[in-house]
């Protein structure tokens, strides 16, 4: 598996039984906290891994520092990516640092898949349900926090959200006979159910309404508190997309806004749901709904309602 399927991770088959999972992700901060910022950045590249099927093995890390700034500052940030590259029960293993203007983290890392259960974003079937694992709006509240506009609970809350391992969502699947699988980032859920659709042929329902949401999104969404990649995705993904009525425009800067370290989209049989969001809840205390359903190919890839 390669470029062709925009897919989260390359998946490279060594044997019969053994696949490997290669990705790698970093960005610049999206927390105040060095720590926090280690968590998330790590959280999000293994997220790749745990979408394609596989478990996290082998983790490097890429650095980017400013020579002026607190070395303090980066031992903080590698610390927080460490501890959630152990919590994955994978190595850390070394890594490469450069100068930078500003500083930036994350990992390169190297999962491992049986070939036969290797998952994919082009693989939706007609029936399937529509399951999202994490609330949505991340950006938009991080946005928020940049500007003074939010709570110290709410932006705790930003940070479980993204310091979150998509670990136990993705171990979760093994009761049901999933189809395809993504994790929503930076094109939000808008672009990668997009992508689900194009890859699989389909066309992707979305209920606006049943879109779990962090507290506050919406309303920090209509007063402006958007990123600038909202509207980079939505200048792009709007033309393809088709937007019912009684959808408000600025709810599509909730559909575009870009996640950081976002949760899964999963497309199952409907009548697997509740066994799959059963078995989650054993070990997972966010929030994930069914929010639409897969029907045959249309005019658009994916529907708003």
């Amino acid at each position: 598996m390669g470029l062709e399927s925009s897919d989260d991770a390359a998946v490279y088959q060594i044997n019969d039984e053994i696949a490997i999972i290669q990705t790698l992700d970093f960005f610049t901060p999206v927390a105040d906290d060095p720590y926090v910022f280690g968590q998330v950045a790590a959280a999000n590249a293994l997220s790749d891994v745990y979408a394609m099927g596989g478990e996290p093995v082998l983790a490097l890390n890429i650095v980017g520092f400013p020579k002026d700034m607190d070395t303090d500052i980066l031992a903080r940030i590698l610390k927080g990516g460490a501890d959630k590259v152990m919590e994955a029960g994978a190595l850390l293993v070394g890594g490469h640092s450069v100068e930078d203007k500003e500083p930036k983290y994350g990992l390169s890392v190297m999962g491992i898949v049986h070939p036969s259960k290797v998952r994919a974003n082009t693989h939706g079937r007609v029936g399937d349900a529509l399951i999202l694992t994490k609330p949505l709006g991340t950006g938009i509240l991080n946005t928020a926090v940049k500007r003074g506009a939010i709570s110290s609970e709410d932006e705790a809350l930003v940070h479980r959200v993204m310091t979150t391992l998509n670990r136990e969502a993705a171990r979760a699947l093994a009761v049901v006979d999933p189809h395809g699988v993504t994790d929503i980032t930076g094109f939000g859920i808008g672009g990668h159910a997009y992508e689900m659709a194009k890859g699989s042929g389909t066309t992707l329902i979305i209920d606006h309404q049943a879109l779990p949401l962090m507290r506050g999104v919406y309303e920090k969404a209509r007063a402006g508190m958007v990123p600038g990649g909202t509207f980079k995705n939505i200048k792009y993904y709007r033309p393809l997309i088709h937007v019912e009525p009684g959808v408000e425009e600025d709810f599509l800067k909730v559909i575009f806004d870009p996640q950081t370290s976002g949760g899964l989209l999963i497309s199952l049989p409907k009548d697997q749901t509740g066994a799959y969001l059963g078995e989650l809840g054993k070990h997972y205390d966010l929030e994930a709904r069914v929010i639409g359903e897969i029907v045959e190919e249309g005019e658009f890839p994916v529907i708003i309602r």
